[in-house]
Order: structure tokens, then sequence, then C-alpha cells
């Protein structure tokens, strides 16, 4: 690591003297003749460890070199020594430490004595310099660092974003495939319920049966078969569509033969409790609407009314247009619901199952999702139900 030494003295043999006692030792000098030469080798060189300053010089002398030296921020912080011939006056001195001095050293200087400064504020220097070296390493280090937590945060973050993100996947995966079972259950169920009371007396009164009973039995069997499997088919592919970002598909219906080709599968059910289902939507009405959704809405009303109904009750449904959307109406003469059933109606199916007075009981599920399909026609839905007296379930749908 160099020590460079500035030395400025108008006489050039205290240069040499100054030169000569320090030569021994590993500086680099540069050597000033005037206070405006030492200010014009400091334009180009500011790296000294230490300046040697005459203060007796013509025209500017020692105390005026310092003030114009620590002018500049850059050099403010090489220690002056003063060179002086004069005693060491108290108010020289402190006019020589104003100016910026550090110390000292009288002429004729002691060598002994001049090495000895010397190398204190050099070895000051050098370890300034190390010092130095030092923080910018560490500087660096800290900017590596922040540079480092930086990215880490950005992974971090990227990570978190791709997790809520597969999170999100996966809820609505996890939500088509409870919906996905929802409509095989509640699409399904009751008209294989049917099929299989009509197989069964088919089977058990074969020999009390004529041939026209024996038809009749055979066709609702027949039929009923192809409306499951029709329905079937058309469950899977929209399960399948589940899967995609659209799942939703309206168009235009013809409303009342919707919603009788939703009623046809659940009759025998209705048969077999001696309730009148009827349909009794206007025959020229239409809406736009996701047919399976749509089915799946009424299948859920009705089996439900089906199922909260006494023997001998009786199911409607109508609709009327009210302005963009059509209204419809599933309505029974069931034994009705309380305030609480109705609050918990179309909530969350994780939630308590719902019973009704007849000891029937259900998930919710069936209920949620007809909410949600709902929701996804932008309509709305609510009930109307007293204890006993039967309950009419409202929702809408856009209108042609």
């Amino acid at each position: 690591m160099p020590v460079k030494i500035l030395l400025v003295d108008d006489n050039e043999n205290n240069l040499l003297s100054m030169e000569v006692a320090l030569e021994n030792v590993n500086y680099t000098f540069f050597r000033a003749n005037s206070g405006r030469e030492a200010l014009r080798v400091l334009l180009h060189e500011d790296d000294f460890s230490l300046i040697l300053l005459d203060v007796k010089m013509p025209i500017m002398d020692g105390y005026e070199t310092a003030e114009l030296i620590y002018q500049r921020d850059k050099l403010k912080q090489i220690p002056i020594i003063f060179i002086t011939a004069h005693d060491y006056e108290e108010a020289a001195m402190f006019k020589g430490y104003k100016a910026g001095a550090v110390d000292f050293i009288r002429k004729p200087f002691n060598a002994e004595i001049l090495r000895s400064k010397v190398a204190v504020f050099a070895e000051l220097y050098k370890k300034n310099q190390l010092l130095r070296r030092q923080e910018e390493k560490l500087q660096l280090i800290n900017n590596d660092l922040v540079q480092l937590n930086h990215e880490l945060e950005q992974r971090v973050m990227e990570r978190t974003v791709a997790l809520e993100s597969m999170n999100r996947d996966l809820q609505a995966l996890n939500l088509s495939k409870d919906k996905f079972l929802s409509v095989m259950s509640h699409d399904l169920r009751n008209p294989l319920t049917a099929l299989m009371v009509s197989a069964e007396k088919l089977n058990a009164n074969q020999e009390n049966l004529n041939q026209q009973q024996v038809k009749q039995l055979s066709q609702i069997i027949f039929r009923t078969s192809n409306k499951l499997l029709n329905q079937l088919n058309e469950i899977i592919e929209w399960a399948k569509k589940q899967s995609q970002k659209t799942s939703f598909y309206p168009e235009r219906i013809r409303l009342a033969k919707g919603i009788e080709e939703s009623l046809e599968l659940l009759r025998p059910n209705a048969q077999q409790k001696k309730i009148t289902l009827q349909n009794n939507t206007p025959k020229d009405m239409e809406v736009m609407a996701d047919a399976l959704m749509l089915r799946s809405i009424v299948q859920n009303l009705v089996t439900n009314a089906i199922k909260y109904t006494p023997d001998g009750g009786s199911v409607v449904v109508n609709a009327k247009q009210n302005e963009q959307m059509a209204c419809i109406f599933v309505e029974d003469s069931g034994i009705g619901m309380n305030a609480d059933i109705k609050e918990r109606l179309f909530k969350n199916p994780g939630q308590k199952s719902l019973s009704g007075t007849n000891n029937e009981q259900g998930s919710g599920l069936g209920l949620f999702l007809v909410s949600d399909f709902v929701s996804q026609h932008g309509g709305q839905i609510d009930v109307e139900s007293n204890i006993g007296t039967g309950t009419t379930v409202r929702f809408t749908i856009p209108a042609v």
C-alpha cells in the first residue's frame, strides 16, 4: 500500500533534508516550492497520506495554503504538519490549528522526531485505507444480501401466487366434483327408484296382471330407462365441461317443454304418494338457460316438494315474466318449514342436514347447487313457507 507524502517548502534544501530523513522508509514523495504549486499538485493527486507544509513562504504562507486545501471536500481528510522556524507561540499554534494543522515540527527538525511523527500518520493512513476497503467489501456483501433477499422475496411471492392459483384450481375441481356427484344423485336417483318400483311390480305380480297392465309397466320401464340413459350421457358431457374455464352454456329453451321433460321422470315418484304433479307454465314463454342446469334446478326443487308433501297432496310448477326475467314457482301443499330451516336452506352443504317433520332428511348439497346454478344465470332464489300449509320456491332466469 503506497504512502504518498507532499513536501511543501520554498527552500530546496529543506525539501531535500526531509526526503533524506525519511528515505529509508517506503514513502513516495511529491515536492512543491510554494503554496500555489502545492495546490496545483493537489489538483491531480488527492490520495496523500500526509502533507508537510512550511509556514513561512512568500506570496502565500502555510496557513493560507492549508485553508485553501481544506476548502475541497476530497482533501479534508489529509493531515497537515506545519514546519516552522519560530517558537511555539500560543497565538501561532492557535492560528495553525484553526487552519487545519494536526501537529507542528520546529526547524531545524530532529530527524528522529520527524520520522516518528510521519510514521504515526502513515500507519494511521494505512489503517484508514484498510478500514475503507473493509467497509467497501461489507457494502458489497450487504448489496449482495439485499439483492439475494429481494430475489428470495420475489421467488416466495411467485411460489405463493402459484400455490394460490393451484389452490383455487383444486377448490374449483373439488366443487365440480361435488356438483357432478350431486347432479348424479338428485337427477338420477328418483327416476331410478321409479324404474325399480315398476320392475318390482312387474316381477312380483305377473300372475295377477293382465296384458294391458304388463304392457303399460313395460313401456314405463323402457321409456324411463331411455330417459335415464340420455340424462346420464348429458351429465357426463356436462361434467367434462366443468374442467374448462367456461362451464355455463345458455341456449334458447321453450320453458314449458323443458320443465315437462324434467317432470316426466318424477311422475312415477309422485304417483306412488298419489301426489298431483302439474305443469302450468305458459306454453309460449322462452328463456335463455343452460339446459342441464335448468333441469337440475327443477328436478331438485320438485323432488324436495314431493318428499315433504304428504300422500294425496299436490305440487304445481308455474311461471310468469317479470321485465327481462322469467319467474318460476314450485309450489307444494306439504308440511312446510320453520324460519331456522329457511335460513339455512341454500347455504353451504357442510352445515347440518335439513329435516322435516316427517323424518325426511337431506344433505343440503342439492339445494346449495340449485342456488349456485341460479346465480350463474344471474337470477335469484327465495322461499316462502308456513308449517302445515306448504312451501313455494321462486327462482328467476333470463327470459327471451
